[in-house]
């Protein structure tokens, strides 16, 4: 698990248009906030 203030380790996403962009590429473009939703697809 990644605690609060660590680096995030280098990974690939899929955008809504369908592209990959790894994490590197969103770095590039200036600070990144990224936040997770564990609940997400979970009932209740």
């Amino acid at each position: 698990m990644i605690g609060k203030g660590e680096e995030a380790p280098e990974f690939t996403g899929i955008t809504d248009d369908g592209q990959r962009i790894a994490l590197s590429e969103w770095l590039s473009q200036g600070p990144l906030v990224l936040y997770f939703y564990p609940a997400d697809f979970t009932p209740g």
